[in-house]
């Protein structure tokens, strides 16, 4: 390798290279700090968090994950009783998915390990960029819907 140890400009202008990239570092972070299943309750627990009771199919479309993966996820969390599954009142053949108090509290420690990470991951950014990427990002994907993985 050259004395720079840079890969070459023409792929560091590529933002889905440098997407790649980051995501890979970030995964590495993360690993560090919870193990994956943490990692797919966080996802759920935020959406619960977030947008209130969500049918099991609705978690998948929000999180772009195929049903099989949540519902394994909403089983393990229904089971350790930081979720629960009720049926749907207007669909009878849905569950529908509510955080527990013991889900909230299981998000705030994942949100603090999750936390841990994205300063690492972005410690060379000062807040009005980390702000900037975190909105540049968002608006990229906002234009590309969520697809199960």
């Amino acid at each position: 390798m050259t004395s720079s140890n840079r890969p070459p400009a023409a792929l560091r202008r590529l933002v889905s290279w440098q997407a790649g990239r980051v995501a890979t570092i970030g995964a590495r972070l993360t690993a560090q700090q919870m193990p994956l299943e943490a990692r797919s309750d966080y996802a759920v627990l935020a959406s619960l968090d977030e947008y209130g009771p969500l049918s099991q199919a609705d978690l998948g479309r929000v999180l772009g994950l195929d049903r099989n993966n949540v519902n394994g996820i909403v089983v393990r969390l229904d089971t350790g009783g930081e979720v629960t599954r009720s049926p749907d009142p207007s669909d009878r053949r849905r569950n529908v998915v509510t955080i527990t108090r013991d889900g909230r509290s299981r998000f705030q420690e994942l949100q603090e390990h999750a936390a841990v990470v994205q300063q690492e991951l972005l410690a060379s950014l000062d807040e009005v960029d980390r702000d900037t990427l975190v909105r540049l990002l968002d608006t990229v994907l906002a234009h590309h819907p969520s697809q199960p993985a």
